[in-house]
């Protein structure tokens, strides 16, 4: 396997495993983990489909990462509201 391909490998299983514990009921979508393990799997799977010149999966794994990323603010922004 290529680099490319380690590295879309390594992106789709952060991915898997974040939905796996969710749906397992391990951890649940607001979870620090689950939005760190969809951040960072999408942003490598994204990256991998630029590497291979894949359109399709760039847009999919890009707008996946910003989602995740919306995740990770209202998360801190809900931890804020809580300890004032």
């Amino acid at each position: 396997m290529s680099l490319t391909d380690w590295i879309g490998f390594m992106g789709v299983t952060l991915l898997l495993v974040a939905f796996f514990l969710n749906l397992k009921g391990t951890i649940e979508k607001e979870n620090l983990l689950y939005i760190l393990l969809n951040i960072v799997g999408a942003f490598l799977a994204c990256l991998a489909s630029v590497l291979l010149h894949y359109l399709p999966f760039i847009i999919l794994e890009g707008c996946w990462t910003l989602v995740s990323l919306y995740g990770l603010t209202r998360y801190f922004r809900g931890r804020r509201h809580l300890m004032k």
